[in-house]
């Protein structure tokens, strides 16, 4: 008998334990997620790509029937990040806009298509900074400053590392050759965009259902920026129609309708289009 007929596991077919879920359409993505009386979130994005926020005026949108509430700003004033160095993010940006696409407002409604439309009622006004668009440019511009930690003006972290015998390296290298690379980026493009649920049970606790990738640093987040002890909060990974990575971070939109079900006091969902993902990777990649 050969080697491989003895294994039982590897070099063997094996069915996956949910493919006949997912093939007969049974599985249950955060959009596919109804509850009673559920609301819809719309986030209110900046039109501008730096910019301090003069004002915010939401009183069309609240006019509106089947508008529930309008957040903004000042319901979060406690920041959050993924990185230890970068504690400076809010849900909704309090003072400044730092890209195009960044969060300002949340419209929370009956409908999602009420939603869409408050969204657009809701007038932002701001005062325009300088805009940096590349870390060349940065360099050269220490003001204003796009975050404010850092050791100086727009420099994110200044490192120098250095592993192994690197001369020797050199010295015995078949060639050696210097250059300057550039890369602009890009985002991940999952067949699932991000979505996410957020209600308060019956015993008070804060339940968020979210197409995440990393539930343990979605609840750290959730805990820190909405002021909750830990234990009153509840994150589940709803299955994910990919992530790659790109469902790695804490994202503003799960903090977002975790707040907006606290306020309604009724679950509420968003579902974020592919051009609002692309947003969300730039606010926290």
């Amino acid at each position: 008998m050969s080697a491989s007929k003895e294994l039982k596991v590897i070099g063997q077919s094996r069915r996956r334990v949910d493919g006949r879920a997912k093939v007969m359409g049974q599985t249950k993505f955060a959009d596919d997620l109804v509850f009673s009386r559920m609301l819809h979130c719309r986030l209110v994005r900046s039109t501008v790509p730096h910019g301090r926020i003069k004002s915010v005026d939401a009183s069309k949108a609240l006019a509106m029937e089947g508008v529930k509430a309008v957040l903004t700003g000042a319901d979060f004033p406690i920041t959050y990040g993924i990185l230890p160095v970068s504690q400076d993010e809010h849900p909704l940006c309090r003072e400044k806009v730092r890209f195009v696409g960044d969060p300002e407002a949340a419209v929370v409604a009956t409908s999602e298509e009420i939603a869409i439309e408050a969204a657009l009622l809701v007038k932002v006004e701001y005062e325009p900074l300088k805009t940096i668009s590349d870390p060349q440019e940065a360099l050269k511009t220490p003001e204003p400053r796009i975050h404010d930690y850092g050791d100086h003006g727009n420099v994110h972290k200044a490192v120098a590392l250095e592993f192994g015998e690197v001369d020797a390296a050199i010295a015995g290298a078949d060639r050696v050759f210097e250059d300057t690379f550039f890369f602009q980026g890009n985002t991940h493009l999952p067949l699932e965009q991000h979505a996410a649920v957020g209600m308060v049970d019956p015993d008070g606790k804060l339940c968020l259902w979210s197409s995440t990738q990393t539930p343990h640093y979605v609840h750290r987040a959730l805990a820190r920026a909405l002021a909750m002890p830990p234990h009153l909060i509840r994150v589940i990974a709803t299955p994910n129609g990919g992530g790659f990575g790109g469902k790695t971070d804490p994202f503003n939109h799960e903090i977002v309708v975790a707040k907006a079900a606290m306020v309604t006091g009724r679950p509420v969902k968003i579902c974020l289009t592919r051009e609002e993902v692309f947003y969300s990777r730039r606010s926290s990649g």
